[in-house]
């Protein structure tokens, strides 16, 4: 009799667990390329491109939801140690250490991929009288050594990718002076140039890039990009634009990299082939950054008047 109970519980444990709803059901199942729901990290200097690739890859599948958390480049990279961070996206991949750290503790094997460029505008007031910058006057601006009455301004003053590559690129190692300011985000650095004649800006490309989009042409009203020289010759000077990322003759250019790090092969994998495909690499194009997966050529043009 007791065999008889024993069996007949197993039975109504066995009925219930069939009873899941389908929501329950999907809900633990894990996700895949084409459904469910993930959280990455961005560097907030990517926001707009970033934006409009995880718009176009939800529309391609409407099952799936990316979670991005936007985030100074330092605060990103510390997302290597967190588990429920799928993917990681900033202007470096991870170094050898923290491949280890990741192996180790959190128990996945991670990949990474350059898959754009972009580089650091310099934006300047509509009133400023002076618009072309050499690195020297730069490196003078930044470190505090100039005799200009101008004001330097980053999206912050330690952790974002802006000031890292500026005291790596720019100051090779040395302290920015106690002249430079920092705004809360690259959407605040644009105004508060747009708001100080003499204030100088240093934000990433994907801000102010796009001609095609609404949103940068009403910030372009507000503020104009500057003339850097080149690195090709001495004099000459160029604006920010796609084709000096891809020549390099704009001194500024870095790197975006995906650090992936999902232990089974689902939406963050999905989302990571995407953007070195077709159709993510005509994403980072449309956006006026450079695709770096997808064949570039430069064709020589003529005009002629009629």
């Amino acid at each position: 009799m007791r065999g008889l109970i024993g069996w007949y519980f197993l039975l109504l444990i066995f009925l219930f667990a069939g009873c899941k709803s389908d929501e329950q059901k999907k809900a633990e199942m894990p996700d895949r390329f084409d459904s469910g729901t993930i959280h990455i990290s961005c560097d907030e200097s990517f926001k707009p491109v970033i934006d409009e690739e995880v718009k176009v890859y939800e529309a391609l599948y409407p099952d799936t939801k990316i979670i991005v958390h936007y985030k100074p480049e330092a605060e990103c990279l510390k997302d290597f140690a967190v588990d429920s961070i799928k993917m990681v996206i900033a202007t470096r991949g991870y170094s050898k250490e923290e491949e280890i750290f990741m192996i180790d503790s959190v128990h996945v094997k991670p990949s990474k991929l350059t898959v754009a460029r972009d580089l650091i505008a310099v934006i300047v007031n509509p009133a400023a009288k002076d618009s072309f910058f050499t690195l020297d006057r730069i490196k003078d601006l930044l470190s505090g050594n100039s005799n200009e009455n101008l004001i330097p301004v980053f999206d912050g003053t330690t952790a974002t990718s802006t000031v890292r590559f500026m005291l790596d690129s720019v100051l090779k190692g040395k302290k920015l002076g106690a002249n430079v300011q920092a705004a809360p985000s690259s959407i605040e650095v644009i105004d508060y140039v747009s708001k100080t004649q003499n204030a100088v800006g240093f934000l990433g490309y994907s801000w102010v890039g796009n001609e095609d989009d609404t949103a940068q042409l009403s910030y372009m009203k507000k503020v104009r990009t500057a003339y850097v020289e080149s690195t090709d010759s001495a004099g000459f000077y160029v604006k920010p634009s796609q084709i000096f990322i891809y020549t390099k003759s704009y001194p500024m250019v870095r790197d975006l990299v995906y650090n992936l790090k999902e232990r089974h092969i689902g939406l963050a994998h999905g989302f990571a082939h995407f953007l070195y495909t077709m159709q993510g690499q005509l994403v980072f194009r449309r956006a006026y950054l450079m695709p770096v997966v997808l064949p570039n050529y430069i064709r020589d043009a003529e005009l002629r008047s009629n």
